[in-house]
């Protein structure tokens, strides 16, 4: 049934009442506020033609009650390249991220901090968005819970599912995480001796976390009724968590019961956050509540005709592997129940250990984001943690790798490789590509000097990127990419044209030099348009160095000799180190 529009539903719906102290059907609160009742987005005209539905990828939404730390960037940037993917392929692409701001994690936070919650949550998302910033995160939206728009939207959806009788009220018992902001039964709790303070506590078995015996009334929502339709949409989409083994873990879990699900905190004790409509006793179950962003900057609910301008469902949502049941159990059983699309893939990845053991802000084991972009550029930390981060399993953070990545790739191989082609004295880049450029592929593929080079790397890698990221997986497309630059290094080294060289014609060294110069180039250009989504900055200096129109930069031409326009210098080269692509990084790194 195709969503109505929040207008149409709140006039035409005359039900039961939603909760023992509601007198009259729901009315949002933005509605309640405006003496017409208009519903701002409830009124906008219906799409006239089916447009292509955005390419639409989300980060999680960060809780604000403590600083970023370099998992939270890790986040961003795999959703990042995903999205400037889509783009570099020639499709419109949308990019969500933001903070979450409710719940009993940042009402205690913000008591601590001795302020007001809203002012608190303010300095919390700024430094979010400074962070996206910093790291050349082009995200279109930045979403934050205690937007108007969004509250309203998570509103309705209460109503919505209040109307279908999957929301009812009930006394809950059991063992509470306030900073997990979940229960859990008595199978997932264990006694732990604290080995600094002596301390006996119950905690978490999956996340470690304290929790405490909690008993109230409060609504719950109808989670057992989903199991079996969860696990027919699993079965029907095998790869649609990846890495396989979370998928495996998910089924296991749904496979072996669910419980509804408490959907609501008595407000006397959770403050802070969104009421339940009619009923200001309780307080809106903060997952319940961040979860439905994602929809909510796609434009929900939506007028009918509009439901994927834009970008919905979500092509690729990236999380955390330490909130997967959040997201891939509770998340589409939600959507299930408004009748919404889900998600085509949930990308779960790995953590960021440091020195072997896991971070904690407690003992002061953490990475500071904004110190390792200051120190190494945003570029060189979008390429080491795309192409060091872990999916399937946790990595380690290591300034040296840092280093010795830079030293050894960006530096050694792919600035190397593109200072002795672009620069060499006794060749050409353009007079190469004018004089043996416009030979057919036979010319490259028959036998001789580079013919093995071009049809087993030149031919090949950029297919292999592409299936990667079209996969979602932009750390095995890097390495392609990786092995593109290293087996051109060779092929150039190999090669030797500095010792081919005629004497004879100045910068016209031959027809052999000259097609090992264009080779080389046609790698540097290809690397170049690849590595858009993860170094935007620096590919795009490689492209200018190459002198590659800027129509010419998407995955249609990366191809060999797709593109023979190129070869004169945007920028200056300049000499020595200036203008080099990666100089070499000073001693104070």
């Amino acid at each position: 049934m195709r969503p109505r529009s929040l207008l149409s539903a709140a006039s035409a719906l005359r039900r039961p009442q939603l909760s023992p102290s509601s007198s009259a059907p729901w009315i949002c609160s933005a509605c309640r506020a405006r003496r017409s009742g208009e519903r701002q987005f409830a009124i906008q005209q219906p799409q006239q033609a089916a447009l292509e539905k955005p390419y639409y990828v989300t980060t999680p939404i960060f809780y604000v009650n403590a600083a970023p730390h370099i998992g939270h960037l890790y986040s961003m940037v795999i959703a990042d390249v995903l999205k400037r993917w889509q783009q570099v392929k020639g499709r419109t692409a949308i990019l969500c991220t933001g903070t979450d701001e409710h719940g009993m994690k940042v009402q205690k936070a913000s008591e601590k901090a001795g302020i007001d919650p809203k002012l608190f949550c303010d300095k919390g998302a700024a430094i979010f968005k400074e962070l996206a910033q910093k790291a050349d995160i082009a995200n279109d939206h930045f979403v934050r819970t205690t937007d108007r728009d969004h509250k309203d939207a998570v509103e309705y959806a209460w109503y919505l599912l209040q109307e279908k009788g999957l929301i009812y009220t009930s006394k809950h018992e059991g063992w509470y995480a306030v900073s997990d902001e979940t229960f859990y039964p008595e199978s997932a709790v264990q006694l732990y001796l604290d080995p600094r303070t002596g301390r006996k506590l119950m905690t978490s078995t999956e996340t470690g976390s304290e929790v405490e015996w909690s008993s109230e009334t409060n609504y719950h929502f109808r989670l057992s009724t989903f199991r079996d339709r969860l696990l027919e949409f699993y079965a029907a989409n095998p790869e649609w968590i990846a890495p396989a083994s979370r998928m495996k873990e998910v089924v296991r879990e749904v496979e072996a019961g669910l419980e509804d699900l408490s959907v609501s905190r008595p407000a006397e004790r959770l403050t802070w956050g969104i009421r339940v409509p009619q009923d200001e006793t309780q307080t809106i179950y903060v997952w319940l509540d961040a979860l439905l962003n994602y929809a909510t900057k796609a434009g929900y609910p939506w007028a009918p005709g509009s439901e994927t301008a834009k970008g919905w469902p979500a092509d690729c949502q990236v999380i955390g592997k330490d909130i997967v049941r959040f997201h891939c159990i509770y998340w589409p059983a939600f959507l299930m129940a408004l009748n919404l699309p889900l998600p085509k893939k949930i990308l779960t990845h790995a953590h960021w250990t440091l020195g072997g053991s896991k971070m904690s802000k407690s003992t002061g084991r953490v990475v500071d984001p904004f110190h390792a972009l200051d120190r190494f550029g945003p570029d060189t930390m979008r390429f080491f943690l795309a192409y060091s981060g872990g999916i399937q399993d946790d990595a380690d953070y290591d300034n040296v790798r840092i280093i010795l990545l830079y030293t050894k790739f960006l530096n050694g191989a792919l600035g190397n490789l593109a200072s002795r082609v672009m620069r060499g004295r006794k060749w050409s880049v353009r007079g190469a590509i004018e004089r043996v450029g416009g030979n057919p592929a036979e010319y490259w593929t028959e036998e001789g000097p580079g013919s093995r080079y071009f049809t087993n790397t030149l031919c090949t890698v950029p297919v292999q990127v592409a299936e990667e990221l079209d996969s979602c997986d932009p750390r095995a497309a890097l390495r392609h990419i990786h092995r593109l630059v290293n087996g051109s290094n060779a092929f150039f080294q190999m090669s030797k044209p500095w010792d081919k060289c005629i004497t004879f014609g100045e910068r016209e060294p031959g027809e052999e030099v000259d097609r090992t110069i264009f080779l080389a180039s046609e790698a540097l250009r290809m690397t170049g348009i690849l590595l858009q989504p993860y170094m935007p900055n620096k590919a795009k200096m490689l492209l200018d160095q190459l002198g590659v129109d800027e129509s010419k930069r998407t995955y249609e031409y990366c191809k060999p000799l797709s593109d023979l326009t190129y070869g004169i210098p945007k920028v200056d080269l300049g000499r020595q180190f200036e203008g080099v692509l990666f100089p070499p990084l000073s001693s104070d790194e």
